[in-house]
């Protein structure tokens, strides 16, 4: 899960250059709407992040629609839209599940209870607490506002949404630690 951030620096560098709209809010609004619509640039990149996670095969299976469900439910308001010639900043409030919290609480039951996560011999397994901690993190239910400040570019292709800061992508995925 570790590797994670990076391919999705490389996921949203690729929707960029599909991000192009008519303005810079339809740009966002295109941009967003590669994740709710599970475009095949997001499937593509979400199977080679997951296919390279240390993890069993149904792990991974969890894993994908872990972030499928998220992708899909992701809802997003335009706050703000201002303009600097062909430059743009467009506020978003989006609403996602909240992944941090459930790995946060994830990982302090294991620390109160890690003889549940050993196996037959006793020695800790942590395909266990994984299997555990996705479990947390698919019926995770309750949802965070994060606001995220898109700067939109215009080219000759029309506007096009630039690379997000790790804390937006992070904020896009559920998993942004909002307590530091």
């Amino acid at each position: 899960m570790k590797k994670l951030l990076s391919v999705i620096l490389a996921v949203l560098f690729i929707m960029s250059l599909s991000g192009c709209g008519d303005s810079a809010t339809k740009a966002v609004e295109n941009y967003l709407q590669e994740y709710n619509s599970l475009s095949d640039n997001v499937i593509s990149d979400m199977m080679d992040v997951v296919t390279d996670e240390d993890i069993n095969d149904d792990q991974k299976m969890v894993y994908q629609d872990i972030f499928k469900k998220q992708y899909q439910d992701l809802t997003y308001t335009i706050d703000k839209e201002e303009y600097d010639g062909d430059e743009a900043t467009i506020t978003v409030t989006i609403k996602v599940y909240d992944l941090y919290k459930a790995q946060k609480d994830a990982s302090n039951y294991l620390k109160d209870h890690q003889d549940e996560f050993n196996d037959d011999d006793g020695e800790y397994d942590i395909s266990k607490y994984i299997d555990y901690k996705l479990d947390q993190m698919k019926n995770m239910m309750d949802k965070v506002e994060y606001t995220i400040e898109f700067y939109v570019v215009k080219t000759s292709d029309g506007w096009v949404v630039s690379s997000l800061s790790d804390s937006d992508l992070e904020k896009i995925h559920g998993i942004y630690n909002y307590e530091s």
